[in-house]
């Protein structure tokens, strides 16, 4: 990370003034993007309903390219959250309440925890909001037995790809918490009776079993890929994590942040989100400036990818080691502690 280093030295002032190039929204983009996905996800909607007539199995290939359109317009929806698809505020809450009803997803909650995400990721001391749950190997080995079965239970690509996602977006949505402010709950509420009049509409114009076939696969393969996409951008080595007393903004959008180097069709389906390192950076550049603010800065030159196939190694990463800066599997844990007892 020598090179990554050597940029850390360049001066607030500088980066700052590279990306904020990037910072505003085109309408005209924004619109189009908005649209052109609304028709698509529309169009491969239509193309489920009408192959139910042939095969469900028919039905359900459908629903990965419908799911990553809903994935991209949950994109949509994040850079609303940011307030960086459209130059008006209300016209970002407005767009973010309608595609938060697609996605099964809040709003202003949402938004609020991924902004505390940001201002947090990284940072060892302020964990747990808006983030995947992730212990030190210090104090995993200190939690009691019941709090290891969670964890364990809870790191399990099992849970958090499969059970988690789909728990999360169809049933833990749909309830407002004590500790939201006014606003965010009545985003729940909105967001549910949203789902309610499009579930009932659909259901008289379709049928409920038709309605189910088509809606469940989608929102549960939408929920993986989401799920995944946020695991992928903050779980790799090597990557930074700090104790607030030593913790920068700037090394950790571009040590902390994957680079997520995807083919072609995935780029597009996940909205360019793999330039996580960028967005993390400033948040304020939409979706579509990303790949853009990445290819014309030097800066970012040396910003090693996690591609595709190398990903695939995260799912065996559970814990954060202090000592050795990485993150480790249950199975290299062990190993540490025999080491460290050995010394």
């Amino acid at each position: 990370m020598d090179s990554l280093n050597n940029q850390s030295e360049t001066s607030n002032t500088t980066w700052i003034k590279i990306v904020s190039k990037y910072n505003s929204p085109n309408a005209v983009k924004s619109w189009w993007q908005l649209t052109g996905n609304l028709l698509l996800y529309s169009f491969a909607w239509f193309l489920m309903f009408e192959s139910l007539t042939v095969s469900w199995w028919v039905t359900l290939g459908l629903s990965f390219p419908a799911a990553g359109m809903l994935v991209r317009l949950f994109i949509i929806y994040h850079d609303c959250g940011h307030g960086s698809f459209f130059r008006s505020e209300k016209l970002n809450n407005a767009v973010g309440l309608f595609i938060g009803v697609l996605t099964f997803t809040p709003y202003f909650s949402w938004s609020h925890e991924h902004y505390i995400h940001h201002e947090t990721a990284g940072n060892l001391d302020k964990r747990d909001i808006g983030d995947v749950w992730t212990l030190t190997v210090d104090e995993y080995r200190e939690s009691s037995k019941w709090k290891k079965i969670m964890y364990r239970f809870y790191r399990h690509p099992i849970t958090m790809f499969g059970i988690g996602a789909f728990l999360v977006f169809v049933i833990v949505n749909r309830f407002s918490r004590k500790t939201m402010d006014r606003r965010a709950k009545l985003g729940v509420y909105a967001t549910n009776t949203g789902l309610l009049m499009f579930a009932a509409g659909m259901s008289l114009l379709i049928g409920v079993k038709a309605f189910l076939l088509i809606q469940l696969p989608i929102i549960t393969v939408a929920g993986i890929i989401g799920f995944w996409l946020f695991y992928v951008q903050h779980q790799f080595n090597p990557i930074y994590w700090a104790r607030t007393e030593t913790w920068d903004y700037k090394r950790m959008a571009l040590e902390g942040s994957s680079y997520y180097k995807l083919p072609r069709i995935l780029q597009y389906f996940s909205g360019n989100i793999g330039f996580h390192h960028i967005h993390h950076l400033s948040p304020m550049i939409p979706n579509y400036n990303l790949s853009q603010c990445h290819r014309e800065n030097a800066m970012f030159n040396e910003i090693r990818p996690l591609t595709f196939w190398k990903s695939l190694k995260t799912l065996t990463f559970r814990l954060w080691d202090e000592k050795g800066q990485e993150m480790v599997s249950f199975r290299k844990m062990s190993r540490v502690g025999v080491m460290t007892r050995d010394k």
